[in-house]
């Protein structure tokens, strides 16, 4: 029974040992191998009748070698001692990233091409198809999008943002790739090329300007690569774009906003800003390339050419107010303003963004002075003749610094030779306006609108004294003159205050006024009518006169010798007065007069009788006679004339 079950022990192990040297056998002869379903295998022929590869990388016809087909996961049976397998991962590439395929067998690229061309075979998968279809060695200008790949990492080399597929390599061939890893982090080329407003911000939108370092090269004296249209899908698609007949190059058409899968070996890009025209400007564009477009400018204007929009030149058409995706090196925007802005020659100030250089003109009058005369200038340019200005000029700088300050400060120097410092400065308004007349056709002569010209104050230069004493005593000289004035003022203003009192106080008695000025017309009306009445009687009495010396006429001679016996009687009475008054009776009768005359004069004027101061006696008396008798001598002479008027 021990012996059976030896015998039965050595039949196991005998078992055993035979599986095992089977497996063995089996696992070293590498007729079997397992490949995880997540790795892919890639053949190796150890040998074959057909013998090695005779040219190339890979065995297409069987012989020993890297076989063209991998293997996917799963057992695979091989016959022994003949194949190795060597187990790699697949080709991942994360989402929204790029990866680049370097063939290291095929055809050798030609002179002058710099990746490799996929326009006959394009798919990485198919080892054989792609090197019996002329698939070229190198650095391929298809790239691989996110994804699992199965490709052979012994034809292809394939590098990603995480790392590099390949098998076997070499030394040279690790610093190879190692140098063009640094070269696609470089160029950020494993990451879309993204165009998108920076933090948000309106004004910082981005254009990317595209060189494509692939394809045919430019002509000479082209500078930028012009534009094929939309069949490469945006530099996307490398092969249609050089079917269209791209070159290589810095590009003329630009990527705007978006998101491009662009091979960074095959194209680079460049970050610029939009340009912005903003509003108060035209931009006038001045293109490097295009085509050679015909003169538009007309046959009287010589200082330049004006071409079509995309021609090569000044383009006529200005660009309106916007923001355009403007290739700057393919020309320049030269913005020109269409609003009215100011040039001020002053220092230290500024107008606009074209005067920063200007400085005051320095002048020199008729009497030998030398001030500085700082002035601003409004001027104009119409949209339409903005391209005739930049054609002439270059840009509104240059006009202003080249031409408009020469012309502006030899006008108002030749102007400041004909008068006299104060002169000048008393005929400013004058000047001002004689300026505006003369410059406005010189502004035209150079497509520019003037406006107007402000002249500031003269002032004199540093250290020159002169001047202001000069303004000093016309300071007093006005002074003086507002001091005259004033004073004639004030007298004025006096005599319209006495005439303000007297009609104040007028106006205080004119009740009492407006009663005088009554009674006097009612007297005058009194008076009026009284000599009325008198003018009426008199004729009334001239009538009674006139009826009386008719009756008396009528009454004949009787009536006239009694009236004169009447007269001679009133006669002979006169005469025997007369008598009675010559001699002693005269004398007392003027004495009595004369007495009764003083005595009323002394009581009138209360003069007394006894005199303060005593005359001598015999003057009083001869006094007293004189004065009798010149009393007695007009009294005589009154009774003459009585007497001479009666008769």
């Amino acid at each position: 029974m021990f012996s059976d079950f030896a015998s039965h022990g050595t039949q196991w192990a005998v078992t055993l040992g035979l599986i095992a040297l089977s497996l063995v056998f089996i696992y070293a002869s590498g007729m079997v191998r397992y490949i995880p379903n997540e790795r892919i295998g890639v053949v190796e022929k150890l040998w074959s009748a057909k013998g090695s590869v005779k040219a190339g990388l890979l065995a297409l016809d069987g012989e020993a070698g890297f076989q063209p087909e991998v293997l996917r996961g799963g057992f695979h049976f091989f016959s022994p001692f003949q194949y190795k397998v060597h187990i790699h991962p697949m080709v991942s590439v994360t989402q929204g990233k790029l990866a680049y395929v370097f063939a290291r067998d095929g055809i050798d690229l030609p002179a002058g091409q710099t990746l490799a061309s996929n326009r006959e075979v394009a798919d990485f998968l198919d080892v054989r198809s792609f090197l019996q279809g002329g698939g070229q060695k190198g650095p391929q200008r298809k790239i691989l999008r996110e994804g699992t790949h199965i490709i052979n990492p012994a034809l292809f080399v394939v590098m990603t943002e995480e790392g590099t597929y390949a098998l076997n390599m070499n030394a040279n061939e690790r610093e190879y790739y190692e140098r063009m890893r640094t070269l696609l982090d470089e160029r950020n080329g494993f990451n879309p090329v993204v165009i998108k407003e920076r933090n948000g911000a309106h004004d910082s939108d981005q254009l990317a300007v595209v060189t494509v370092q692939d394809g045919p090269a430019l002509p000479r004296d082209e500078l930028l690569a012009p534009d094929v249209g939309d069949a490469h899908n945006s530099f996307q698609e490398p092969e249609r774009f050089l079917a269209a007949g791209g070159r290589r190059g810095r590009q003329e058409r630009v990527l705007v906003e978006g998101t491009y899968y662009i091979n960074r070996l095959f194209a680079t890009v460049e970050f610029i800003n939009k340009t912005i025209i903003p509003v108060g400007f035209v931009g006038v564009v001045v293109s490097y390339t295009g085509r050679k477009g015909e003169d538009m400018s007309g046959s009287e204007y010589s200082h330049g050419e004006l071409v079509q929009t995309g021609c090569r030149g000044v383009w006529r058409e200005p660009l309106m107010p916007g923001k355009y995706a403007f290739n700057t090196y393919a020309g320049k925007i030269e913005l020109v303003p269409t609003t009215n802005f100011v040039l001020m020659w002053k220092s230290g100030e500024s107008g606009s963004n074209f005067d920063s250089n200007l400085r005051e003109i320095t002048l020199i009058t008729k009497d030998a002075f030398e001030p500085q005369l700082p002035l601003s200038v409004v001027v104009h340019i119409d949209y339409r003749k903005a391209p005739l200005v930049v054609q002439r000029f270059g840009n509104v700088k240059q006009l202003v610094e080249q031409t408009l300050d020469p012309m502006v400060s030899s006008y108002f120097k030749n102007v400041s030779q004909t008068r006299t410092f104060i002169e000048l400065i008393q005929s400013r308004s004058e000047l001002q306006a004689n300026a505006s007349l003369d410059m406005r056709e010189r502004f035209l002569a150079y497509s520019l609108e003037f406006q107007e010209v402000l002249i500031g104050t003269p002032k004199p230069q540093a250290g020159d004294n002169k001047i202001e004493n000069i303004m000093s005593q016309l300071r007093d000289r006005q002074i003086a003159r507002e001091q005259v004035e004033t004073f004639a003022q004030k007298e004025i203003a006096a005599n319209k205050q006495r005439e303000l009192n007297e009609a104040e106080k007028r106006a205080e008695k004119q009740s009492e006024l407006t009663a005088s000025l009554v009674d006097i017309s009612i007297k005058e009306n009194h008076g009026a009518a009284a000599v009325k009445a008198a003018e009426k009687r008199r004729q009334e009495v001239e009538a009674l006169a006139q009826a009386e010396r008719f009756k008396q006429e009528a009454e004949g001679q009787g009536r006239a010798a009694a009236i004169r016996s009447v007269g001679e009687a009133e006669g002979s009475a006169i005469k025997a007065k007369s008598d009675a008054l010559e001699g002693a009776g005269a004398d007392k009768q003027l004495m009595q007069t004369v007495m009764l005359r003083l005595a009323e004069a002394f009581e009138t004027a209360r003069v007394p009788l006894v005199p303060q101061i005593q005359l001598g006696a015999g003057a009083d008396a001869n006094a007293f006679s004189t004065l009798l008798g010149v009393m007695t001598s007009l009294r005589a002479k009154e009774l003459a004339a009585d007497v001479e008027l009666r008769k």
